[in-house]
Order: structure tokens, then C-alpha cells, then sequence
């Protein structure tokens, strides 16, 4: 996959966000979230303390650091996933079957 998309990243909006997050991250809710240890993405079972905090809107893209926009994912699913949108994942994942055919 080429990085084809043009980021205009904004960065006091990227700090902003990111200190958010941290605080959200120490937050019962954020403990919860990963109490079940399943990852967003793959859905596979992991270790709570295995997941990490991903934006499914990335900070880059326009993302906010807000509960339904945080999930918990396995860090293979996240280093995947890096700056997509939801829509776009699915659109490679479509790509890729096509292609496999």
C-alpha cells in the first residue's frame, strides 16, 4: 500500500487530543475497556495489559479523543491500521481479497 493520502496534520489539535487521551487512559472507563481483553480490529482475545489505545479516527485525520472514539486493539492491529479511517481499512481489506482471487 502506497501513503497516498495527503495528512495537513495540525499539531496544537494533535496535543490537545493526546493530552486527552492520557487522561482518559487513567480513567475507570479505559480500565474496563481493556478488562475484556478483546481487540477492536481483529477481535482476538489478548491480556489487558497486551492492548493499547487506538483512535479510530486518527488525531492526524481530524480525530478526537473522545469515548466513542478510542477502542482498545491488539498493538499488530494497530501499527496495521497506522493512519486509516475505518472506511479505508475496509476498502483494502476489499482490494486485497480481489486481489487474492
Amino acid at each position: 500500500m502506497s501513503d497516498w493520502i495527503e495528512i495537513k496534520k495540525d499539531a496544537t489539535h494533535i496535543a490537545r487530543e493526546k493530552k486527552k487521551a492520557k487522561q482518559l487512559k487513567q480513567s475507570q472507563w479505559w480500565q474496563n475497556k481493556i478488562q475484556n481483553g478483546l481487540c477492536y480490529y481483529c477481535q482476538k482475545k489478548f491480556k489487558p495489559t497486551e492492548l493499547t489505545m487506538d483512535h479510530i479516527v486518527p488525531l492526524s485525520r481530524g480525530g478526537k479523543s473522545t469515548k466513542g472514539n478510542i477502542a482498545a486493539c491488539c498493538k499488530t492491529c494497530n501499527n496495521e491500521k497506522k493512519y486509516l479511517t475505518p472506511c479505508e481499512i475496509l476498502l483494502n481489506k476489499i482490494k486485497k481479497e480481489k486481489e487474492s482471487r
